[in-house]
């Protein structure tokens, strides 16, 4: 064992000058040689100071298998956790630790979230139509495009069917919900569902999910430096409604979209039929209220601060996927397993908003049960912490405004450009080119 010891430490065993020692460093202190080494204790082997800075003649004090030398740190283990390796638990460990009223959904409950954001979104409008000063529009703007996020969260719920058990009352209130932010409900809970059901996978995950290397570089250059230069990424929803992402085809709007199957044509048209009446109701107000008046109230909202309603739910989408300060891995082939790439989702704080917008930051428990109701996450998540250990990953503590996640995007949009078209288990790679990087 010696010799073997000695090998791994990169020296040149000595010839057995004495016998070789059959107990421990603590058992047996003073080995039985003819040299009388000093006593090093066992907590200086671990220091570089220590043990080894004030030995010079190593033959002389190697007398024991050095073994506390391989033991790593605790530090050492935390930087050798591998978030792309399978988890030591499964779905059923973290359901059952979960709390069986998190599940229950309240009808009435979600509907006050209704009924309270609709009566804010209402009396803005009231508000800055009465008052009408020009000091008072960009505020409105601001405001009114952090409600039309709330209104889409809780159309989302519907979507997921966490907002009740009845579907008919999710599909009406998921229709009135998102209409209003022209928003077609079941294209987009169809195409979110697979979102969920395919997180995490290189090819079949349906939002912000990574190019491959070969189709990044068949994008324009234009195509490229949109995609990843502020603040056009936060704008790019409406855009993915019409014409989803880069390597994909079809329409949220459109039932023969690969994106649906035969039997959900019905209601894609029906949501494509009540996008439509809301847009025909939008153009019949401005000849009821005037033009200048619609566009304050509605369409400077929707294309300023409905601008800030997209860059919302594109920021908030994003970095729940992107941006942690380690890289996670995205997942191929038999690598790829629904809990796996969930966990590769990410809570975040988003401050006040949080409670404006319905615990919007609770998202991994979410990603991995979404029929749990927004309001039951955050005891969800905290419940399923000791269960997900370092899989989960603490979110930093926000201000009022999440203004630290800025950092995270901007850093994100720099480096996460496209994975490796081979490999099963892959990681965000920096193209040098863009943005005039140098490699």
């Amino acid at each position: 064992m010696a010799s073997w010891v000695l090998s791994e430490c990169g020296i040149k065993p000595l010839p057995r000058f004495y016998p070789k020692p059959t107990t421990s460093f603590a058992s047996n202190p003073a080995p039985t040689c003819k040299f009388s080494p000093p006593i090093t204790p066992l907590s200086s082997l671990k220091s570089r100071n220590g043990f080894f800075a004030r030995t010079r003649n190593w033959k002389l004090n190697v007398a024991t298998p050095l073994s506390t030398l391989e033991s790593p740190s605790e530090e050492e283990q935390t930087t050798r956790f591998d978030p792309g390796a399978p988890p030591p638990f499964n779905l059923a460990d973290i359901r059952a630790a979960i709390p069986k009223h998190c599940w229950v959904k309240n009808p009435w409950r979600s509907m006050s979230y209704v009924v309270r954001d609709v009566a804010i979104v209402f009396g803005l409008a009231a508000v800055a139509a009465y008052f009408n000063n020009l000091l008072l529009w960009p505020l409105y703007w601001f405001a009114q495009g952090t409600m039309f996020w709330a209104l889409f969260v809780l159309g989302h719920d519907c979507g997921h069917g966490s907002f009740s058990n009845d579907p008919r009352l999710n599909s009406v209130a998921g229709h009135l919900l998102h209409s209003s932010i022209l928003v077609p409900y079941h294209g987009w809970r169809i195409s979110h569902r697979t979102h969920h059901q395919n997180h995490g996978h290189v090819e079949n995950d349906e939002s912000w999910h990574p190019l491959p290397e070969s189709l990044y570089k068949k994008l324009e250059k234009t195509t490229q430096t949109f995609r990843f230069t502020l603040p056009f990424p936060m704008l790019a929803y409406p855009f993915y409604l019409w014409g989803r992402s880069p390597g994909k085809s079809g329409s949220h709007f459109d039932p023969d979209s690969d994106l649906f199957l035969p039997k959900e044509k019905k209601d894609v048209l029906t949501s494509t039929a009540c996008w439509t009446a809301m847009a025909a109701l939008l153009v019949s107000l401005s000849f009821v209220m005037g033009p200048i008046q619609m566009l304050k109230l509605y369409a400077i909202p929707y294309w300023v601060s409905d601008a800030i309603f997209v860059m919302w739910l594109d920021f908030v989408t994003y970095l729940h996927h992107h941006g942690h300060e380690d890289k996670l891995p995205w997942y191929r082939g038999k690598e790829w397993s629904y809990l796996r790439g969930g966990l590769t989702t990410l809570d975040r704080d988003y401050g006040w908003i949080n409670n404006i917008h319905h615990d919007i930051g609770t998202h991994v428990i979410h990603h991995l049960f979404p029929q749990i109701p927004h309001y039951h996450l955050v005891e969800a998540t905290e419940a399923a912490k000791p269960v997900l250990g370092k899989y989960y990953r603490e979110p930093k503590d926000s201000g009022p405004l999440p203004l630290h996640l800025l950092g995270s995007l901007i850093k994100s949009m720099k480096q996460d450009h496209f994975v490796s078209d081979t490999g099963d288990v892959v990681y965000y790679e920096t193209d040098p080119k863009l943005n005039g990087q140098r490699s």
